[in-house]
Formats: C-alpha cells, structure tokens, sequence
C-alpha cells in the first residue's frame, strides 16, 4: 500500500494520541507537525515540527494531507479556525480511524474525523467533518454528531440522538436515547443527560442540570 503525506496541525497531548492511532492504520507517512513558532524544530514522538500554520498554503499545494490534531477541551474555535485555513488554501483531509475501532455497517465519517482506539461508531451513526470520537467512546445506531464535535474517552451517546455543531461531550458521560444537545454545549464528564440541551449551555451533573 503506499502511504500518503501526512500534516497533523497541533502538536500538543492529542497529536501524541494521534500519532500512535496513525503508526497503526499504516495508511499514512507524517511529513511532519505544524504548531506555535517557539515551537518549530522540536519534536513530537520523533516527528518534528517543521513550522506553524502560514505553512498550510505551500503544503497543501505540494499535495499533503491534513489532520487537525489540536485538541478540543472546552471549545472548538481553534480547530473550526485552523479547518477554516486547510479550507481555504483547498487542501485535502484526512480521516484518521484506529483499527481497534469499529465502524459498523451503514455508519458515515466526516472529512477530517479521529476515530480513537477500541471506539464504536455503530450503525447509521453519522460524525461530522474534523470530529473527534475518542478512545473507547460509543456513538449508538442513528444518532448524528455534528461538526467539530468531541465525544471524549468513555462517553456513551445512545441511539437516535443528536450532537449539535462544536459540543464537547466528556469522559464517561451518558446521553439518553433520544436526546438532543446543542451547538456549542459542553456536557461535564460523567454527566448523564436524561433532557434536551440547548445552544451554549454547559450540563453537570447525575442528572445532568444546565446553567
């Protein structure tokens, strides 16, 4: 199989994590790390950051491939804005899948999608474009999860829900069969979502409460 060039963009604990998903999809060759100025010529597991993102234009020019391997804590603003960039220069996405996943039939990834070690994806799932379904996340059959969204490790989305746009749902939280959240929610770790979240809202809480 011949490997395709790879640019990841964030160098930073979720670009670790990534790098290691990618070492074992042996689909790609990383042809190196974009990220801050004071960071260009150090290195991330041994790939080194070549320069920080003017650099897109050129290397989407010259073919590469991009990740954003930024992480997504409390929002997505950098990663929509660094999207925004591999956009606009037309620069071509990867989608980045480890193969302890599992995609189940009928499931569809987004351009730009990381999909975690010993995820699930399951059937007539849809994630949007650059989301993140982290290590051992599940997103059940029919529910549809947004762009720029992270589904953090051990998070459990049910069937038939739906993620709006640039929400986080943290680790080990539980969302309801049926339940819908907003764009630009933040669901606490270990929450468990029993009711609707609206646009902006951050939900904590066994039940989960909006502020």
């Amino acid at each position: 199989m011949t490997e395709s060039r790879l640019i990841l963009i964030g160098g930073g604990g979720h670009c670790r994590s990534a790098l290691d998903v990618i070492t074992m999809e042996g689909r790609w060759r990383i042809a190196g790390i974009l990220d801050r100025k004071d960071q260009i010529g150090s290195e991330v597991l041994g790939h080194r950051i070549i320069g920080d993102d003017d650099l897109i234009p050129r290397l989407a020019a010259e073919g590469h491939r991009f990740l954003i391997t930024a992480g997504q804590v409390r929002d997505a603003s950098l990663r929509m804005r660094l999207a925004d960039l591999v956009r606009a220069a037309g620069g071509e996405l990867a989608t980045v899948v480890s193969p302890t996943a599992r995609i189940a039939i009928g499931a569809t990834l987004g351009p730009g999608c990381f999909i975690g070690h010993n995820a699930v994806v399951n059937t007539n799932a849809g994630i949007g474009g650059h989301g993140i379904i982290n290590t051992a996340a599940l997103v059940e059959h029919d529910s549809i999860i947004g762009d720029l969204c992270h589904i953090a490790t051990g998070a459990i989305v049910n069937g038939g829900c739906r993620v709006g746009e640039g929400s986080l749902v943290g680790s080990g939280a539980i969302v309801l069969q049926g339940v819908s959240i907003g764009q630009r929610c933040i669901v606490g770790a270990g929450a468990l979502v029993l009711r609707d979240v609206p646009d902006g809202a951050i939900a904590i809480g066994q039940p989960a409460r909006t502020n």
